[in-house]
């Protein structure tokens, strides 16, 4: 017997509100401001205007956690500058010295290997964050092959002029603060995050504090 469309409508609400009530805020710790020099004026080319006010909430599943927490990290620089590329995934937001590994001008790249495949979220990423500056060629790919050769997925790219080799993309640059930057995963499955950048406005090395993973292991 066919049911009637007033309990369907109610069955479809009530599944609608199940899946709702399995998605939270996510929610991270941030580092402190910290903001030494003065300010020099940044002309890049589709710079994002800066937020006021709190950013508007990210839900994920209730069961997303930070994936890359402590996860192996290797990077396109086999001698960084400053630091060491384990630094990218120690829970250290911090913008002070020794928190952050420098790796050299031009394009680079670090890359988390999460250990298994997982359906990924969302990214926190933090450059150096204590100066007011852009990072250049931000592109941000998820993977199960670890030479992103094959079966690549691009969540994120501000590269309008492919300097990394990416393809050009048309995400906006944006100014480093302390809130990093949330990037939308949109649920993509894979094991491996590789970050992608080519030097910023105020030199040309390349600066990594933190990257964040949250998603859930694939079943």
């Amino acid at each position: 017997m066919n049911r009637p469309l007033h309990v369907l409508l109610a069955a479809l609400a009530l599944a609608g509100a199940s899946r709702a009530a399995d998605l939270v805020p996510l929610v991270t710790e941030l580092p402190k401001p910290l903001i030494l020099g003065t300010p020099v004026p940044i002309k890049v080319d589709n710079l994002e205007a800066p937020r006021t006010g709190k950013p508007p909430a990210f839900l994920v599943p209730a069961t997303a956690k930070n994936l890359a927490l402590k996860r192996p990290v290797t990077s396109s620089d086999p001698s960084p500058l400053l630091g060491d590329p384990e630094l990218v995934t120690d829970g250290d937001k911090d913008a002070s010295e020794g928190c952050f590994v420098e790796l050299a001008g031009g394009t680079q790249w670090v890359q988390i290997d999460l250990g298994a495949p997982a359906e990924i979220n969302a990214l926190y990423l933090w450059h150096f964050h204590s100066q007011q500056r852009v990072y250049l060629g931000v592109v941000v790919q998820i993977s199960d092959d670890p030479d992103f050769i094959s079966g690549v997925t691009t969540v994120y790219n501000n590269d309008a002029q492919n300097l990394c080799g990416r393809g050009a993309g048309k995400d906006p640059t944006y100014i480093e603060t302390h809130e990093g930057r949330l990037i939308d995963a949109k649920t993509t499955k894979g094991r491996y995050v590789r970050l992608y950048s080519h030097g910023n406005s105020a030199n040309p090395a390349n600066h990594y504090i933190e990257v964040e993973v949250w998603g859930t292991p694939s079943k």
